[in-house]
């Protein structure tokens, strides 16, 4: 913005000491380099006065709202970085570009260490603004608890507890495992900090199932019914569905269907309409040949191919893609059966090769048993589904659906009457399979049928009934690897795990305005407040961060990378022995 950096005066805004009242007297002046997107690049020149009465030194509070102390780039910058990595998702080289238009350069390197330093003067500000938090749930009645985590592969778990009724992330913490022993630490916080929750809701994991009822007793417990209902799919159709999808890669089906979809080469839409033109009886055709035969087939091996339509997109055991495909394949063997089998050579050739290698499926017997034994499961799975009112195959939500609400008390009732079904009616509780299924039923029987929670809030006494599902937590982290894709380029949150601060999860909370005004603290701006926070605490909490990133140290790193690393280390250890 300008030519050369100019250089701006900053005094300290009191003339007496705050203490004593003396008169205030120069102790020094000192520059720094500081970069805002108001002005760019400028230098700051800055006087500080002492007290000569107790030694109090004084600094210029409008240089501190600026930047933090020894730090080049202003609270604007840090915000506008945070905000563009965490809350736009975009990456490194399209900040850079952003700020170069803004007149700011900047490294991609400082890039990343403000988008860490934007999540240590988030957390710190809602660290302080706990109290004001509480107050917050405290009039809507209390808070109910949700709590999951997320890992992948090799990485740490980021495990999160959040209020279902503000819609706010309270704490979050990065741990080995859901282990009991790193799980009720974390919820002993929660608890100390917040107070005991009205209601928890939560997956079935073992440990997290131990940790609650040890640090929560008495709590109104509630099991997700969106992950009660995907676990005991699972159980039941687990290995059915493992040994279809053997027996479809046996045979190499979508592989080789794909090659006879190259082989058949590239049709125009033209034929395409015509064929549909055909189909309807709009156009006369007396026999399958020619290109009608070769589009057909064509067609045919789309159709096959195209088997991943029918998914609702709630995953498996609520779709089967599978048992989808496998049910193309014998629907398209049936249909070439007595084409393939006419007798006639005119316009069938094309359909041979198909027909044969669809016959070679249909007719393992191993794979017929694993679909008949699984289609009979998924019909109870479904009735389960149905009784539930949750993951409906008409529901469309797909991960994000939370079921219908008849009301717990209808839906407790359907539920026994699915019990009776299988027990008494069906009798399927000879099978270990459905057996089980059952167990699970009458284990979780309370954590899923629970009464609604009474409660008094600033509007009088008031009855609350807790979601049915976590989805609050698994859309959130369903978000963080969406933006890690958009970032990065990988859906892949493996690194982003290892390497992310415990605390991001906070910046979920920026896009609620009940949130935001209670950390602001009646300031306008988040600049305004992260300028509020002291510089050393906000640089302690950094260097934490930094140390815990899982990244080895510069003097580590120096040290292992010496030439005679393991000789002199091997010397060490033989000193060591004696």
């Amino acid at each position: 913005m300008f030519p050369e950096p100019p250089v701006v005066d900053f005094y300290p805004e009191v003339e007496r000491c705050t203490i004593c009242g003396e008169e205030l007297n120069v102790q020094k002046t000192r520059k720094k380099k500081v970069v805002t997107i108001e002005i760019g690049s400028f230098q700051a020149k800055e006087t500080l006065l002492i007290c000569p009465h107790d030694g109090e030194v004084y600094a210029s509070q409008e240089l501190r709202g600026l930047s933090p102390a020894r730090c080049t780039f202003g609270f604007n910058i840090l915000v506008y970085v945070g905000k563009a990595v965490f809350m736009r998702n975009r990456n490194v080289k399209e900040i850079v570009m952003e700020l170069w238009e803004k007149n700011v350069s900047i490294s991609e390197r400082e890039i990343g260490y403000l988008g860490r330093k934007f999540i240590v003067y988030l957390a710190l500000a809602h660290r302080e603004s706990r109290k004001r938090l509480n107050e917050a749930m405290k009039r809507r009645g209390g808070y109910i608890l949700h709590i999951d985590g997320t890992c992948e592969g090799d990485s740490p778990v980021l495990f999160t507890g959040m209020d279902e009724l503000t819609g706010m992330v309270l704490e979050s913490i990065k741990i080995p495992s859901e282990h009991v022993d790193s799980l009720t630490p974390f919820l002993t916080e929660i608890r100390e900090r917040y107070g005991i929750p009205i209601g928890l809701v939560h997956d079935m994991g073992r440990g997290i199932l131990a940790a609650v009822a040890s640090v929560f007793p008495g709590v109104a417990d509630f099991i997700c019914h969106f992950h009660f209902l995907r676990d005991i799919g699972k159980d039941l159709m687990e290995k059915d569905y493992q040994d279809i999808r053997k027996g479809l890669k046996k045979h190499r089906v979508r592989a080789l269907l794909r090659q006879k979809m190259k082989a058949a080469g590239k049709v125009s839409d033209g034929d395409t309409k015509k064929l549909g033109l055909v189909m309807d009886g709009r156009v006369p055709c007396d026999s399958l040949a020619g290109w009608v035969s070769a589009e057909a087939c064509r067609a045919l091996i789309h159709w096959l191919l195209d088997y991943p339509a029918q998914m609702e997109g709630y995953g498996f055991p609520f779709d089967r893609p599978h048992l989808a495909l496998y049910h193309r394949v014998k629907t398209t063997f049936d249909l070439l059966k007595d084409v393939a089998l006419s007798g006639k050579t005119r316009g069938v050739k094309t359909f041979h090769g198909l027909y044969r290698f669809l016959a070679a499926v249909v007719k393992d017997e191993e794979l017929k048993g694993a679909a008949l034994s699984m289609e009979e499961k998924a019909e109870v799975f479904d009735a389960l589904r149905q009784a539930l009112c949750i993951a409906l195959p008409e529901g469309g939500d797909g991960l994000n659906d939370e079921g219908s609400e008849p009301g717990i008390k209808t839906i407790e009732k359907k539920v026994k009457e699915f019990r009776k079904w299988v027990v008494e009616e069906k009798g399927l509780t000879r099978n270990k399979s459905y057996e089980k299924m059952v167990r699970q039923i009458d284990k979780y029987w309370d954590k899923l049928f629970a009464d609604p929670i009474p409660v008094e809030t600033i509007e009088g006494p008031k009855l609350i009934q807790p979601q049915r599902t976590n989805n609050i937590l698994e859309r959130f982290f369903r978000g963080i690897k969406r933006g890690n894709r958009q970032r990065e380029g990988t859906s892949s949150l493996t690194k982003t795990l290892r390497t992310i601060l415990a605390e991001t999860p906070l910046v979920k909370n920026l896009d609620n305005e009940e949130y935001v005004k209670i950390i602001l603290d009646g300031c306008e701006t988040l600049e305004e407040r992260f300028a509020r926070i002291e510089s050393e605490l906000a640089q302690k909490a950094l260097q934490k961060s930094m140390k815990n990133a899982g990244k080895i140290s510069p003097e580590m790193k120096k040290l292992i990378r010496r030439p005679d690393f393991t000789r002199k280390l091997s010397g060490l250890l033989a000193n060591l022995a004696i």
